[in-house]
């Protein structure tokens, strides 16, 4: 009996094993067939089934079609109502000026466009009579002053980013671009076309030949917007190998711009003098009159160093620096001036401005940690107004 047994029970498993895989394989082919498609696992149109054929593709352009005629006729009413508002407007408006004046004529309906573009352009100049442009404005404290940014054809460098984040944009906003480009040009129209009272006139009082500017001679600009009245532009152009810089003002008065000035500005003989106030830090000066001595000496020698040295440590090696500066170069427009005192950025300012008794001169406070171009020596003759 055990040996019969063992055959039995084999079959049995083999038998309930085949059952499970039947009944497995049924599960999966209901769940293959009966269960919802998803997005993901749904068949792509046009790759699998007798459905997405050409048929189905023609129905969507149709639907397609449909829904932008659709679109396109609301449009049509759309416009068609909007001229007729426009004509019954236009109508109220001439019923109301026959009824103020029924005799008015064409050349009085050309009088009022006059004098509305004179009340239009008196408004702009009155804008600008507000605005700092022309003249200073009476402010609270020096929180309320609007600073300048200033740009060149390429580059925009923003105050507001601060030093330390890169105030250089770049590359330029489109928009900012298509803005600057619209003024430079407005800029060089006053230039090459200019007006009866900045026609330059010889000692006999003709009118003499003036230079073509162009893009190329544009140098930087100056920009910076007041909320309530518009932005204002300082543009500057300059021919290669020149001294002679041409100064035009812009104003935007939140419409057309306009011109505010034009001027030519000779800066061959104007003398800049760099105020470096300083106390022990023979080190970082060093370095300052390397940076000096390869802008100021080497590029331009239209400089005057002052040099206030606080106290008496270092100050003969700060002596001695500037000594042999002088007899490698020939260049002797300095000062050394010796304060025994505590050191103070602001006294050093004034006593450096006091020493000067050449004349005209630019005073430019520099400190000793601050590296310096050629073209940051222009702008400063550009924007400083000569003291004496």
């Amino acid at each position: 009996m055990p040996r019969r047994g063992l055959p039995l029970q084999a079959r049995t498993r083999w038998l309930l094993v085949v059952l499970a895989l039947l009944l497995s394989l049924l599960l999966l082919m209901y769940l293959l067939e009966c269960a919802p498609q998803t997005d993901g696992n749904a068949a792509l149109p046009g790759l699998a089934g007798d459905g997405y054929g050409k048929e189905y593709y023609q129905a969507l352009l149709q639907e397609q079609e449909e829904h932008h005629q659709t679109r396109a006729a609301s449009l049509k009413r759309q416009i068609a109502q909007l001229k007729q508002e426009l004509q019954e407007m236009s109508e109220k408006v001439k019923t109301l000026q026959d009824r103020k004046g029924p005799g008015l004529s064409p050349a009085s309906h050309v009088g009022n466009k006059e004098q509305t573009s004179n009340d239009l352009l008196e408004f702009l100049h009155s804008q600008i009579d507000k605005a700092e442009v022309a003249t200073g404005a009476k402010l609270p404290s020096e929180y309320s002053v609007v600073p300048f940014e200033s740009f060149t054809s390429m580059k925009v460098f923003q105050l507001e980013m601060g030093l330390t984040r890169h105030p250089e944009e770049k590359p330029v906003r489109k928009d900012r671009r298509d803005e600057f480009a619209e003024v430079i040009e407005a800029g060089l129209e006053v230039i090459n076309n200019p007006d009866e009272e900045d026609e330059v006139r010889d000692k006999d009082g003709n009118i003499g030949m003036h230079e073509m500017y162009s893009e190329s001679d544009f140098v930087e600009g100056y920009y910076r917007t007041e909320r309530d009245k518009g932005t204002q532009y300082e543009l500057f152009f300059k021919k290669e190998n020149h001294d002679r810089f041409q100064h035009v003002t812009l104003f935007r008065p939140f419409g057309p711009l306009m011109k505010v000035k034009r001027e030519a500005i000779d800066t061959s003989e104007q003398i800049i003098n760099i105020i470096v106030p300083l106390s022990q830090r023979t080190e970082a000066f060093s370095q300052f009159i390397q940076n000096f001595r390869d802008v100021c000496i080497q590029q331009d020698r239209r400089i005057h160093l002052t040099v206030v040295y606080f106290g008496q440590s270092g100050l003969s090696e700060v002596r001695t620096i500037l000594e042999a500066v002088a007899s490698e170069t020939h260049f002797h427009n300095y000062t050394l001036l010796s304060l025994d005192e505590e050191f103070s950025r602001g006294r050093g300012l004034d006593m450096g401005a006091r020493n000067w008794d050449k004349g005209e001169v630019l005073m430019f406070f520099c400190d000793v940690d601050i590296y310096f171009t050629l073209e940051f020596l222009n702008s400063c003759r550009l924007n400083t107004e000569p003291e004496m």
